[in-house]
């Protein structure tokens, strides 16, 4: 199983990455915001992260018999922690500048909180306690994310490696349980009013991670066929409108993460599946302009917040 580069892949972070920003820019347009759903461009970002890093895992398993865990890891640190540092440096006059005090203290926890990769944690723990204060006023509050990938970047491989030692044969089988679970749980712990939890933590966002690992392996074991000419056709569409119609419509106050959060995963499946050179979707998303944006929506994502949180 070779990787293949997807340039629509990157078109679709474009997507997710500019839902994100124009959610917290909070532009109005005629009487209420802007793609007031936009804050579920970051579930768009995890079904890719869990493509992505599944494909990456089974093409070295799969040629090699075996998957380096440290050099897995390290990888990811030269990738995210650059940039990641390089913005925590160019933030610090300015919230010297413009912060009170107890601001600065919660900023700076905040800056060691996103270097451990458990910002997550912080944010649940914290923001309870500063309910009277706008969140769009701590610069790394959406570093969270970020936390959340990483701490499925080390569960998964192993969780991965040890299915394929014991029990490969029922690999989908395994990881559609998990799935469920963790959509079940999401559903239940959002409703139930852990809100802060579910929104903040793994156990709620594990299985729209693991909707892009399950993709990966029915792709490997069920490549999509150039003749199912219906499909290629018309499923990208139906996944692009899917993915629109949540950053547009959907709610902040819904019950998400949880069912509400299955339209943009599923849409973000179905784009990536039957993606393929003769679909007009598929086109737009691996034009020049929006594969460009797509290749620095990580960087263009670390830099927004805190820019828009000084500015307030």
């Amino acid at each position: 199983m070779e990787q293949k580069y997807r340039p629509e892949i990157d078109g679709l972070r474009t997507i997710a990455v500019l839902s994100v920003i124009i959610y917290h820019a909070r532009f109005t347009f005629g009487s209420g915001q802007l793609m007031k759903g936009g804050f579920l461009g970051v579930d768009v970002f995890f079904v890719i992260s869990g493509f992505l890093i599944t494909s990456l895992i089974m093409s070295e398993y799969r040629r090699t018999g075996r998957f380096s865990l440290i050099n897995f890891y390290e990888r990811r640190a030269r990738r995210l922690l650059p940039a990641l540092l390089t913005v925590m440096l160019v933030s610090l006059p300015f919230a010297w500048e413009y912060l009170l005090q107890t601001q600065l203290i919660d900023f700076s926890k905040s800056l060691i909180a996103s270097l451990l990769f458990s910002s997550n944690f912080y944010w649940y723990e914290t923001l309870p306690e500063y309910i009277t204060e706008s969140a769009l006023l701590k610069p790394f509050l959406h570093t969270w994310s970020l936390a959340v990938e990483e701490q499925f970047y080390i569960i998964y491989p192993l969780i991965l490696l040890a299915i394929y030692r014991w029990c490969k044969g029922h690999t989908i089988v395994i990881l559609t349980v998990g799935f469920l679970l963790s959509l079940q749980f999401a559903e239940w712990a959002t409703s139930a009013g852990h809100v802060y939890f579910s929104f903040y933590m793994l156990p709620s966002r594990f299985w729209e991670l693991i909707a892009g690992g399950l993709l990966a392996h029915i792709l490997y074991y069920h490549p999509q066929k150039d003749n199912d000419t219906l499909l290629n056709l018309t499923m990208p569409v139906v996944g692009l409108f899917f993915i629109f119609h949540s950053v547009i419509f959907t709610e902040f106050s819904s019950n998400h993460p949880g069912f509400v959060t299955l339209m943009p995963v599923l849409g973000t499946v179905l784009i990536i599946w039957f993606a393929n050179e003769k679909d007009l979707v598929t086109k737009v998303l691996s034009s020049k302009p929006l594969v460009g944006i797509g290749l620095i929506s990580y960087s263009l994502y670390l830099w927004h917040y805190p820019i828009l949180a000084f500015a307030r």
